[in-house]
């Protein structure tokens, strides 16, 4: 294999004296005070990777306001009033693009995010929408939180889709309804273009949740043509993840979709074995394409999942379901049930809880501290018990997944949260899959980050670094980025990447963040 174009050109010794970032100050003017906005940048001889696949090449960039002006050889007098950087060979590529993520920016800092060179983030997701708790009108809920967050001044781009599950509840729907009336359904349609029209960029479900997984296909076909009409995309959690099931979920959601674009929300086989499994996969998705119907996913490199413990549990032992009543009555076959479950996911140390009293302990550290079955501790736990990891995937398996080219990387992690996704995800990418084991070329691997995730989501101004584009930028040294989290610490930065710029602004620098920069993005 070819040695890596950043490592041919000694990145290393051609960085500038004086430590690894080497951020030169303002040319004119001394530094910006705190709250200062810097007018522009001129980034002098870096190795740009411009998202779009092509072979990185040495050269400069200027930034004006919140744009790339120009890229080429500059001069001092280009430099003029604004700040400069010397690149000395590293990375500049466009800010990563993560079409999964979980959290909210009037509550959450997003600086784990950032630290990995994360400048835009996709919430509403598995089917629940983001709202503000004071909203009168259910149907402005998403459009309010949307307003709010335009205010707030984030610090990092945001975008959103409509939650299918939530759409339902706004629109009246009781959890365990299976068949929502025509009038329900006029009024999910009407919600959702009411989202997408507020600036959604389409809309999430997530099937193997309540109250998604009691929606049918009539329902959820009826969703389709409206996202269609916004050219929207529909993003999925799907009904089974399940490696005996996974075809018939993929299958659902592109029938589903119908004339919308269809996304398989962090694609997985649970249960299955090996790289040929995985290409028949991927081979399957294929049979699914065509001139209308792209069929794109996302995937994250780590071989645990994280949702809540109710996934472990059948249908009729979830909400609106009385718990209490199902144990009273139907305890032995639950029991049975979770028994059977559990041990073909890998039994009971195969599952680490991250929230709750048990959190930082798997189910066989639980049951051994109350010496019972890990059955009968998970019996009393119940499926309200708390969010955890689940080990259920094959790394062979997931990382031929997540070199499709067809697939983006994302996180599906928030910050703060229990799995080292939310702060390690993209760092772990460049570290693992382009540095210590060579899998995938520098470029391919910006590219799967940044103009295949802008793609998906309709960002027509992002996630390729070209004259006119916004100026989110991330510039790094391969060699020097390091994914520190783990299960124990979920929550430690990644290290490597000097400088996060967003919209024309230093929003992360010399591993501390700087300014707030982020907007609300909208769909055109």
């Amino acid at each position: 294999m070819r040695q890596p174009i950043w490592s041919r050109r000694k990145v290393l010794g051609a960085m500038v004296a004086g430590g690894a970032c080497a951020l030169a100050p303002p040319v004119l003017g001394g530094p910006p005070g705190a709250g200062s906005p810097v007018r522009g940048w001129l980034l002098r001889d870096v190795l740009l990777v411009d998202g779009t696949g092509k072979p990185g090449r040495r050269t400069d960039v200027l930034v004006r306001g919140d744009r790339i002006e120009r890229i080429g050889a500059l001069s001092g007098r280009d430099a003029r009033g604004l700040r400069v950087v010397e690149g000395g060979g590293r990375v500049l590529a466009p800010g990563f693009i993560d079409l999964h993520t979980h959290g909210d920016p009037l509550e959450d800092a997003f600086t784990p995010y950032l630290a990995m060179g994360v400048t835009t983030v996709v919430l509403g997701q598995d089917g629940g929408s983001p709202a503000l708790a004071d909203t009168r009108n259910a149907a402005d809920s998403l459009p309010a939180w949307i307003a709010a967050v335009d205010r707030a001044t984030p610090d990092i781009n945001i975008a959103t889709l409509s939650g299918h599950g939530t759409l339902r509840r706004r629109a009246g729907i009781d959890d365990g309804t299976r068949r929502p009336s025509d009038a329900q359904l006029a009024r999910m349609q009407a919600i959702l273009e009411h989202d997408l029209r507020a600036g959604a960029y389409g809309m999430s479900s997530g099937l193997e949740y309540v109250p998604g997984r009691y929606a049918e296909m009539r329902e959820l076909a009826s969703l389709g043509p409206v996202i269609a009409r916004f050219n929207g995309v529909a993003m999925s959690h799907m009904r089974s993840e399940d490696a005996d099931d996974v075809r018939d979920s993929i299958r659902e959601l592109v029938v589903a979709s119908g004339p919308a674009r269809a996304h398989v929300s962090h694609l997985k086989m649970v249960y299955g074995k090996g790289e040929a499994a995985a290409g028949e996969l991927l081979a399957f998705l294929d049979t699914l394409r065509g001139p209308r119907q792209p069929l794109t996913a996302d995937a994250y490199p780590y071989e645990a999942s994280y949702t809540g413990v109710a996934i472990l549990f059948p249908e009729w032992a979830l909400p609106p379901t009385d718990y209490a009543g199902v144990l009273q009555s139907r305890r032995d076959e639950l029991r049975a049930y979770l028994q059977q479950r559990m041990e073909k996911r890998g039994g009971p140390g195969a599952l680490l809880f991250g929230t709750g009293p048990h959190a930082g302990k798997t189910l066989e550290q639980v049951a051994a501290a109350q010496d019972k079955p890990f059955a009968d501790a998970l019996l009393e736990i119940g499926p309200g018990g708390g969010q955890a990891a689940h080990f259920v995937m094959d790394r062979a398996l997931q990382d031929r997944l997540l070199l499709d080219p067809r697939v983006t990387v994302a996180s599906d992690g928030s910050p703060g949260g229990s799995h080292p996704r939310g702060a390690g995800t993209f760092a772990k990418w460049i570290e693992e899959f382009v540095v210590r084991t060579p899998r995938v070329p520098l470029e391919e691997a910006v590219r799967k980050a940044t103009a295949l995730p802008a793609s998906i989501l309709g960002l027509s101004d992002r996630g390729i670094l070209r004259t006119g584009a916004r100026a989110d930028l991330v510039l790094f040294d391969p060699a020097r980025v390091r994914a520190h989290a783990d299960y124990v610490h979920p929550t430690r930065m990644a290290e490597g990447f000097d400088l996060v710029v967003v919209n024309g602004q230093p929003a992360f620098e010399a591993g501390e963040p700087v300014a707030r920069a982020g907007r609300m993005l909208r769909r055109a």
